[in-house]
């Protein structure tokens, strides 16, 4: 029974007619209503509950078997039962009601429920049968591949008793591939992360299932819902260590393992922002031929009114924190900002990625969400004013309608917390690959505040980060054809509002929540013409990856090692290629370990970040270059396109040097970035080699700025710790070792330039403090900008080297500036 005909007989039905997008959508999935698997975009408040609803309801009239509807949370679920309720279809909230069974009713529930290690709906080899299903319909598709990864993710936390003898079973291996991560992970220092070298894993699975099985067998409570799922692959898993604990996880997930899942006949993904579909193959095995087309509405107009504004892009010299007096004045209604409330306060919402950037609002915030709190707030919100409210971490699965939100903030991108996540994403910093998931996760967080067509909202973007993926092409290209229309209508703005500072973004603000009808005319206009992209976007590599994992499962790892080639011929990002090289090396191991060996080594040409081969890197001495100025503007030439991206790129670069214990790993890659736009050769010896300082800054041909980060060092501390300026004196000794001939600056970025008493001195040792490192990026920002108000001077040698010697950013000049000599303990 095709589903609008179910929605046309519903007797007690909300309202009379499907929107538009709602019944072509319907339509387009009962022409392919045969496929196994099909997935289906509409905007954020196109009604895709509506839509994944009537398929069940479809798929049970149409004995094609039991219907389950999968919500990201408990939360959604139940949203999706009140909506059920609405329209009259009958759903059930357990697996064993008797209605489901009896596909009477629509089961709503939760991902984590069907798939995990000990599902009710059965696991390969577990207690509970299998339960057949007709349809899997999965709501909010972008949020159940992110549970995929981590239900099939066994992690052992760092008090758990297997914790300590697998790392000592590996310790060795560990130290060969880094050994100062290695101390810092033995101190608790949180960002570090290393993988246990693939050939170790393999060849010592004897004493890896001695040390693990018996906690399996157990049902140990780290262990029972993962176990079970990985058991099968267990040797061919990626492992990584940090100071919280060990992770184990499989290549791809082994998704057989929930036989009700892969054999439901119908699979339906509902998405908003899911750009590459090929995620939907590596994490759900599904069919790469029923994804190249996509199920779409006619028309992609169907999203609210939206205006998005990156202030940064507007006037790079705006400081975030004047926008965030602007949110707080806007919640209470103060927009001239002279104190006296003279319009309606509105609902001000703040995404935030961290705790600690929430605490950048507490000042201003009336209500702090975490996820424990959200049912509440959320309901508050949607029930009156409440003012000023930032959620933490959570970019999807809230709905904000109409008043609820009216200015929604986007105060940056949520970064992986899983250790091999975090490892993926330094290896991947500047991939394509990562800058697409970077974009699906901004255009989550936007779509909280529209959820239908006559809804509106202003979006802000703070940062410069934030505003570089609203303004380079490359990042532009990766939004939804609906998203990038407004965004070009809000670039047309920006354009006219271009350098007017907060009172420009106080105007723009106005005109979009005051319903201008102008305003209200160009937003509907820019959305007219706009088409949903309906083919799928499939990355070869993706699909290569889940075809070599099933053949590794299998047993047959050297032909997985020629799929992967096979995908890996055709990739020309370097540091995608080294990524994939690595799992090929990985798989080749079983059958011809030094190969994998020399594969491993073309690996690491491509990416630095991959494993290092049993026989180490050669070091290659750092040159400086001829002309500071000349590689300077060289650099950024070839990197920015016009004088916006580079004040913006400058000022992402900058945002990333932060004192923050949680991200050490982002401000060591952003001040190797520093250092190659000042025109230095610019290294990560510890990451290169997995010896030797953080980084490394060829000053001229005679001297090395030899470089330890602390930024995750409490700003509280009293002293330099006697281990970090060890760490430091063993950097100076490595560039003695290495580059014979060039003597070395010893620096140490560090809340305080103090050793404490048990601190052995090194000698010459300067201290970059926070007062000092604030000084340097304004002087790098304002470099910058002097380059950008001329055509092209950032590409000139003779205008580069003068705005470095002005902003005293040149050699040895920029250490006697923006650092001090360390003092001793009083």
């Amino acid at each position: 029974m095709q589903p609008r005909d179910i929605f046309a007989a519903l007797p007690n039905k909300p309202w009379s007619y499907l929107r538009a997008e709602q019944g072509e959508a319907l339509e387009g999935w009962w022409a392919r209503k045969d496929d196994r698997d099909v997935v289906i975009k509409q905007n954020t408040g196109g009604g895709k509950t509506v839509v994944g609803l009537l398929i069940a309801q479809s798929t049970i009239n149409s004995q094609v078997g039991k219907a389950v509807y999968l919500a990201p949370d408990t939360y959604l679920a139940a949203r999706v039962r009140e909506e059920a309720a609405k329209l009259g279809l009958p759903t059930a909230d357990r697996h064993d009601d008797p209605r489901f069974l009896a596909e009477q009713a629509i089961l709503v529930t939760t991902f984590d429920t069907l798939i995990n290690g000990q599902s009710r709906f059965g696991v390969v080899g577990g207690r509970h049968s299998p339960i057949d299903l007709g349809v899997v319909v999965v709501d909010d598709a972008h949020a159940a591949l992110a549970r995929t990864e981590g239900q099939f993710r066994l992690t052992i936390p760092a008090n758990h008793d297997a914790f300590m003898p697998l790392f000592d079973l590996f310790a060795d291996d560990l130290v060969a591939q880094n050994r100062k991560a290695c101390l810092d992970i033995t101190e608790g220092d949180a960002t570090a992360v290393v993988r246990v070298p693939f050939w170790a894993w393999a060849d010592k699975q004897r004493e890896v299932w001695n040390i693990l099985h018996p906690h399996g067998v157990a049902r140990d409570e780290a262990f029972k819902f993962a176990w079970p799922l990985i058991a099968d692959c267990l040797a061919l898993c990626t492992v990584t260590v940090s100071s919280r604990g060990v992770e184990i996880q499989p290549p791809c997930p082994p998704i057989e393992k929930i036989p009700s899942f892969v054999n439901a006949r119908r699979r339906v993904y509902l998405t908003a922002t899911l750009s590459d579909d090929s995620v939907l193959v590596t994490n759900l095995k599904a069919d790469p031929r029923n994804l190249a087309n996509v199920v779409t509405p006619g028309s992609a107009a169907d999203l609210g009114d939206r205006l998005v504004l990156a202030p940064v892009q507007l006037n790079p010299n705006l400081s975030d924190d004047a926008v965030r007096q602007l949110a707080k004045q806007f919640s209470l209604g103060d927009r001239d900002g002279d104190g006296v409330p003279e319009s309606r306060p509105v609902n001000v919402v703040v995404l935030v990625p961290s705790g600690p950037q929430a605490n950048v609002w507490r000042p201003l915030a009336d209500r702090i969400l975490y996820v424990g709190d959200l049912e509440q707030g959320v309901a508050e919100l949607r029930t009156g004013h409440v003012g000023l409210v930032v959620l933490v971490n959570k970019y999807d699965g809230i709905d904000l309608p109409g008043t609820a939100c009216e200015l929604l903030i986007i105060d940056g991108i949520p970064r992986p917390m899983a250790a091999a996540d975090r490892r993926e994403a330094a290896a991947l910093i500047d991939s394509p690959t990562r800058r697409a998931r970077d974009v699906q996760r901004i255009e989550q967080g936007m779509g909280r505040g529209v959820r239908d067509v006559n809804d509106h909202c202003a979006v802000l973007l703070l940062g410069a980060g934030l505003g570089m993926a609203v303004h380079d092409r490359t990042w532009l290209d990766l939004f939804s054809p609906a998203t990038r229309a407004q965004l070009t209508l809000s670039r047309d703005v920006a354009i006219q509002l271009s350098g007017q500072g907060i009172d420009g973004i106080r105007s723009a603000l106005t005109i979009c929540l005051d319903r201008n009808p102008q305003w209200v005319q160009r937003s509907k206009l820019a959305l007219a013409g706009v088409r949903y992209n309906n083919v799928g976007a499939i990355r070869p590599e993706a699909v290569a990856a889940r075809t070599a994992f099933d053949l590794a499962v299998a047993g047959q790892t050297s032909q997985a090692a020629d799929v992967l080639q096979q995908a890996i011929n055709g990739i020309t990002d370097p540091a995608l290629r080294g990524w994939v090289r690595e799992q090929k090396a990985n798989y080749l191991h079983f059958t011809d370990p030094a190969t994998a060996q020399q594969q491993l080594g073309a690996a690491i040409r491509d990416n630095a970040m991959v494993l290092r081969p049993a026989v180490g890197v050669d070091v290659r001495r750092t040159r400086p270059a001829a002309m500071q100025a000349s590689a300077a503007a060289s650099y950024l030439g070839a990197t920015y396109a016009d004088s916006t991206a580079l004040v913006l790129g400058v000022r992402t670069v900058l945002d990333e040097i932060v004192w923050d214990e949680d991200l050490t790993d982002q401000a060591e890659a952003a001040w190797e970035k520093l250092g190659l736009h000042l025109g230095f050769a610019s290294t990560r010896p510890e990451r290169l080699y997995g010896t030797g300082p953080d980084n490394l800054w060829a000053l001229n041909a005679s001297r090395n700025a030899v470089i330890e980060l602390k930024t995750g060092v409490e700003m509280t501390c009293t002293g330099i710790a006697k281990k970090d300026a060890d760490q430091l004196r063993g950097g100076v000794q490595w560039n003695s070792d290495k580059n014979t001939g060039t003597a070395a600056i010893p620096i140490m970025v560090h809340p305080i330039d103090v050793y404490d008493s048990r601190a052995i001195p090194v000698p010459e040792m300067r201290v970059i403090t926070p007062a000092k490192l604030a000084a340097l990026k304004t002087a790098v920002a304002a470099f910058a900008t002097a380059l950008a108000h001329g055509r092209d001077l950032w590409r000139e040698e003779q205008a580069v080297s003068q705005q470095l010697e002005h902003h005293r950013l040149t050699g040895e000049r920029l250490i006697t500036a923006y650092s001090v000599v360390v003092r001793r303990p009083q």
